[in-house]
Order: C-alpha cells, then structure tokens, then sequence
C-alpha cells in the first residue's frame, strides 16, 4: 500500500482514515483556531526559486553535515510524544526509519520507549535526545544519564512550553493520552513503580526555566545543547551566548500559543542573530523537498519534520516512514537538479525571491 502514495500529502490523508478521530486530533491538531498551524505550511509557499541552468552537474548528492556529522540528507526526524498511539512499536520503529534512511531521529522525553531502547533497537543510527527540564534536577539527571549513555549524539532543551498550549480539538472529542502507557523514562528516572500519566509529567516539570538554567545544562553535557522552540533573535543570541551549539527555530508545530510567526518567516532573524555561532535547525509545516530546498537556502542547516514521519508510522510503520523519509529526500535531489546545485550547501538566497 505505502508504495501507492507518492507525496506527504497522501500519507496524510491515509493517516486520517486509519486513525481514530481522538488520536487523529492530537496529532493533527493545534492550539486555539490553529492559525498558527495552518501558516505554518503556507509560509513556505511564499518564496519561489529561482533555478540556474547550464551548471555542468550530472551527479546530485543530498548528504549534509549536522553538528559536524554527516547524514544522507538534511532532513532530520522531530521528536513526537507517544507514538505508540499510532503504531505498536512507536519510537522503537521510527528509529529503525530513521536509520535505514540513513539520518537522525530525535526522541521525545514522552516517548513511549526509554532511551536504552531505542537505541537497542537501531544500533547503527544516529539520536538525538528532545529534553523537558524538571523541578527535580536529579530527574532531568537520569534522563539525560540514560540518553548520553545510550549513545545519543545530543540535547535538544524544549523551552516553548511552561505551559501546556489550548488544544480545542482534544477538548471536543474528549480525547486524553490512556493512563496505561505512561511515559517509562520519566518512570525509570522517578523509581515509579507504575506508569507515569501526562498530567504527573507536565505538572513535575520546571516552568521557571531560565537562560542560567540552560547555561548549566550545556556546560554539564558532554554532547552539543541545542534549544527548541526559539522564534526571535533576541532569544537565538542569548541562547548561543549561554552554551547552545545551536537552536531549532520552532512553534511547537503551532501547538502552543495560537498566532506565533510562521517559522518559515522567523528563520531568517535567527539566522542572522546567530551569525555563524552555531547551527540553525527548523521545523514546521514542511511537507515538500521545495519547502526543505527554501529552509536550506535562507541559511538553515537542516529541517526537522514531525508530522510527516508520523503519518507515515501510522500507514506502515517503520516502512511507512522511512518511505516518507525517502520521498522528501528524493523530491529535494530534484529541486538541486534544476536549481543547478550539486549538493544542498549549494542553495543560497540567489536561488529564492520573495
């Protein structure tokens, strides 16, 4: 079936009819009119490229560097809570997608598998851990203890959520995370002896984060500290100024604070405000190799794509998502093509106009 549909769009769409309408809503959904949500995706489809001719390529590559490590290709997997709600394996398969297309997978601290076993079940790829920092430091601890030792390759610190965001569709079909399947790193890190529900998590963790509290964090690690959810450059240089390696220019996926800037319109004040400091990710509302082209040519080093991967989980599995993977991947070896780059570090802003 997976090899049916050709774009993200359909993976989409065959999500929708596989997935409970409770389910289908928390994932899909986003906070308040979800104004946000929807530019998200639009805000992309305001640039055009400008293709170059004549350039002499007859070989193209999508491989990219990432915090200095390559990857077959600059689209990386976002961290999604609970996506055993989809798919039996949940992060255990995405990991095993991620690492047979050859990038990064980067797992939720509410993830329904611990750390140690996502890593078990995909030894040879690459993770990255997504951390909500708790009032408890010894918690935070243990979670970053177990990911550092499991071999993830580094910390990506979510600061956009103090507070869960007003997710309306939740409310209308009632729907809420079943308490049997918990959250088992938080779990492990809590010496809990049964499943830790979403309400105990969010309300454990540290809504008075401060830039004194990443500083520490990125100074203890011994892996690069990357800080999710940055939509300004005032907040991009204080993070790199505070020991990030880096930032994910990020509205939760527009499930936080309804009417945020698009991503796509906020990447380029980061980027600037960074100024070469430290990597610049992006996320939200991609779903074609020309939105990823567009991402790259403002200046990003890499997108990361959540939704995408999980209706592709939803569909087939590990199989569905890698086969998403694979098409974003083979639709951005186009864009280079006839925009006459080689290789994505190619794609500059003379390949776009407003």
């Amino acid at each position: 079936m997976i090899d049916d549909l050709v774009n993200v769009g359909d993976f989409e769409r065959a999500a929708v009819e596989r997935l409970d309408a409770g389910v289908a809503g928390y994932f899909f959904g986003g906070a308040g009119d979800e104004v946000t949500l929807a530019e998200n995706v639009a805000a992309w489809s305001q640039w055009r490229l400008r293709p170059r001719v004549l350039a002499g390529h007859g070989e193209w590559t999508t491989r990219a560097a990432v915090l200095g490590v390559e990857v077959s290709m600059p689209i990386l997997v976002a961290p999604v809570a609970y996506q055993r709600l989809v798919d039996p394996d949940g992060e255990l398969a995405m990991a095993q997608a991620a690492a047979a297309a050859g990038t990064v997978m980067c797992l939720s601290t509410l993830a329904t598998s611990r750390p140690a076993e996502v890593a078990a079940a995909a030894p040879d790829g690459r993770r990255w851990f997504q951390l909500y920092c708790f009032r408890d430091a010894g918690v935070t601890q243990a979670l970053l203890d177990e990911a550092i030792g499991s071999g993830f390759e580094a910390i990506v610190v979510t600061v956009d959520a103090p507070r869960g965001g007003h997710r309306e569709r939740d409310l209308r079909t009632g729907f809420k995370i079943p308490e049997s399947l918990g959250v088992p790193s938080v779990q492990a890190a809590l010496g809990s002896d049964r499943a830790v529900t979403i309400e105990e998590t969010f309300a454990l963790m540290d809504s008075e984060l401060s830039w004194t509290d990443l500083e520490k964090i990125a100074s203890d690690c011994d892996v690069p500290v990357l800080v999710k959810g940055v939509l300004t450059g005032e907040d991009a240089a204080l993070a790199v100024e505070h020991g990030a390696a880096g930032v994910v220019v990020s509205n939760h996926g527009g499930r936080q604070l309804d009417c945020t800037v698009a991503t796509a319109d906020a990447l380029v004040e980061v980027i600037d405000a960074v100024g070469g400091r430290g990597t610049v990710l992006v996320d939200g509302g991609l779903r074609r190799g020309t939105d990823v082209a567009i991402a790259l040519a403002l200046g990003a080093d890499a997108v990361l794509v959540g939704r995408p991967a999980l209706w592709g989980l939803a569909v087939g599995g590990a199989p569905g998502a890698q086969r998403v993977l694979e098409l974003l991947r083979a639709e951005l070896e186009l864009v280079l093509a006839l925009c006459g780059c080689a290789s994505p570090e190619e794609l500059s802003t003379s390949h776009l106009r407003r």
